[in-house]
This record gives C-alpha cells, structure tokens and sequence, in this order.
C-alpha cells in the first residue's frame, strides 16, 4: 500500500513563505463587509427604466458582476447608480444610465460596458480604436450659411491614469488632479495666455455669472459627482475667451472650444492644437491620459468613449423640425438635435464617439449639417420636397 510522505520543508522557505505570501494581490471583495443579500434580492427594479442601463441589464448579468470591485473599490452598484436615480423618460433621447468610476471598471465590468456602447453608440468592440488630430483633413466646416448656423463649439474630455474619476475619487485625490492641471495650464498659457478661476472664488463680471452658473445638477450630486463642491474644481479661461478648460467636473478636464460665428473648422483648429500640447505636458508630469487600444481616450462616461469628442453646431431649422420624416434622418446622420432657448434654433451634434476618429467625426457632423440646411432651404419653397434628400445610413 502506498504511504503519503510528508512534504520536504525547507528553512528558508518556511522562513520567508509568510513575507512571499504578503506581496500577493488581494481580491479587492474581500476587504469589503457589505450588508447585502443575494443578487436575485439586491437586482434593481427596472420595470420604468427608459435608459440604456435599464435595457441592457438582466439578473444574470447582474449576477456576474456582483461580486467583483475594482482596486480603488467601485462595485457594480456604482456603475449603475445614474440610471437607478435618473430614470429617464419614455420620449425623446436616450440616456446611458451608468457611469464608470475608474479606468479599471471598463476591464472588470466590460461584459456590461461592452454591450452599453455598441447599443447606445451603435459600435461593437472588436478592433483597436484610432486617433486622428490633423484638423486640415477636415473638408468644409468654414462655409456654413450664417443666415442659418449661428455659433459652434467643440468639447474634448480626459482623463488623468491613476486617478479615479469624479464620481469616486477622494477629496486628495481631486486636490492632486487640480495641481497638476494647475502646473499644466500655466505653462500652456506661455503660449496660449489665459487665466484660472476657481469655482471657490467670487468672480466679478460676466465670467464671474459663468462660474456661478455651473452649480451642480441633483443628479450630480446624487451620483457623487458634486462631492465636496466646489473644492478643488476650476475654470482656465483663455485670454481671447475662445477656449475654456474645466477642471474636475464631470471629468478630470474638459477642453471647450467656442465660435460665436459658424466656423466649426477654427473651433476644431483650436482644440486639437490645445489637447495635444495638455497631453504632452501631462506626459511630462509622469501621468498621461488614459488610453486603450479597444476603447481609445477613456472617460468616465461609456457614451463618450473612443475620442471623448462632443462637437455641436447651432442652427436654425424652423421647417425641418417639423418635418415628419426628421428622426428617421438624424438617426441615418448618426447625429441628434436639442431645441434651445431661442425659438426655431436647434443645437445639433454627434451621437457616436468611438468607432470613428476625431477628424472622421468632424466631417460627419459637418457633412450632416449642410444637408439639413438644404433641406431647410428646399421646405422654403412652395410644395417643396425632401425625400429625395434623405441619405443612406452612415
């Protein structure tokens, strides 16, 4: 019969087996003791869930992600928090309903992550993401009728690597990312000149009515996004007031660059020019923007994704909006339209932010526009027709 012989022990392993043990990674669940019941019992009620989240998540997805958190400590009920608080609404855009709270949630959670971009911005992960900066491919975009496009701007937000994001990084943490875009931002203003306000200062004058008017919304404040406000959030306002940067709102920044005119192309100009010299600088401070190669620029929000780029052009289409047939061509534009405060002025912009490349995005938004301004011109004149203007689907 065979006898089972005690394994040889050696002494310094025995020694130093406990030291060894130590630098293993721990599973981030088990430093937690969360007071929760099964999934089955903790799955929220989505019965009137209009947004993204709510459709996607089933309770066997629910399951899978149930027990997972990254290392900076988000768990799955952060993720999905926006859309539990924020419903949305039966008509009218779509909202995503969830937010991530670090880099890292992408990876752990992408069985949700994944199927929540390709439904809410059409895109399957399946091929790398690429980034495109050259602003002189971009064709057209300077030649908007003015009777019809009045102002324009471009926004592009990032995020900072090992920082987690607004929704749950710490008080030192959002303190640390307002230094370095504090270091960052003085010395793009020796090219550049501007100036940084915080939303902690009073501030005279009509910049001063824009600091104030960014008090945060109840849901950013039920997401966790207005912790603490305002410290350490902020606003570098360039020189000529053409280009803005945010600091710590609902990204680590957000670069804005605006035109009170319809040239979109000189508003693109300016923020490519601008991010690009933040990501160099950032790069020297050791903490570059977060990029994967699946995902492209990540930010906090999976509707953002790819090139974080939201690019929109104010137009006035009076007839078009009306049209019956109107959905059915911005869904073909891949593009949405917001009315305004002004009467017959819509705001229009890109749905998608992955899939495509900045510049490819650009043209789509530019190309989309002038077709519905053509559109707009043709319902100017009597009995006239669209429908051999609807495009194919982009």
């Amino acid at each position: 019969m065979w006898k089972a012989t005690r394994p040889v022990e050696y002494p310094l392993e025995a020694k130093y087996r406990p030291v060894l043990e130590s630098f293993l990674p721990k599973d981030p669940m088990s430093l937690f003791n969360l007071k929760r019941l099964s999934p089955k019992e903790e799955f929220p009620n989505l019965e009137r869930n209009y947004t993204c989240m709510g459709k996607i998540l089933t309770l066997n997805m629910y399951t899978r992600q149930f027990n997972r958190a990254t290392e900076a400590g988000v768990i799955f009920d952060d993720v999905i928090r926006p859309g539990l608080e924020d419903p949305g609404q039966p008509s009218g855009p779509v909202k995503v309903g969830c937010v991530a709270g670090d880099a890292q949630s992408y990876i752990l959670f992408c069985d949700f992550f994944d199927r929540i971009i390709e439904a809410y911005q059409g895109y399957k992960i399946t091929n790398f993401q690429n980034s495109d900066f050259n602003f002189n491919n971009v064709k057209g975009g300077d030649d908007f009728d003015s009777m019809y496009v009045e102002s324009c701007e471009v926004c592009i937000s990032r995020s900072v690597e090992d920082f987690s994001f607004p929704t749950h990084c710490s008080r030192g943490e959002r303190r640390r990312l307002f230094s370095l875009a504090k270091k960052a931002l003085s010395q793009l203003g020796e090219e550049f000149p501007g100036c940084l306000y915080s939303l902690e200062e009073k501030t005279q004058g009509n910049l001063g009515e824009v600091l104030t008017a960014q008090i945060p919304s109840a849901l950013m404040i039920k997401n966790g996004v207005a912790r603490d406000w305002p410290d350490a959030r902020a606003l570098w306002v360039s020189k000529d007031g053409n280009l803005m940067v945010w600091i710590n709102i609902e990204d680590h920044l957000q670069l804005v660059s605006k035109q009170t005119d319809s040239n979109i192309k000189e508003a693109f100009e300016r923020a490519c020019v601008n991010v690009l010299k933040l990501e160099e600088l950032y790069k020297k401070m050791r903490h570059p923007f977060v990029w994967k190669d699946h995902l492209g620029w990540v930010v906090s929000s999976p509707g953002d994704v790819g090139t974080g780029l939201r690019a929109n052009i104010r137009v006035r289409l009076q007839r078009l909006s009306q049209h019956k047939r109107l959905d059915n061509i911005l869904e073909r534009l891949r593009l949405c339209m917001e009315s305004t405060e002004s009467s017959g002025v819509y705001k229009v912009y890109n749905i998608p932010t992955i899939g495509f490349t900045e510049v490819e995005l650009m043209q789509l938004l530019v190309d989309g526009v002038k077709l519905l301004i053509v559109m707009e011109k043709k319902l100017q004149e009597p009995d006239g027709s669209i429908d051999h203007l609807v495009p194919a689907q982009k």
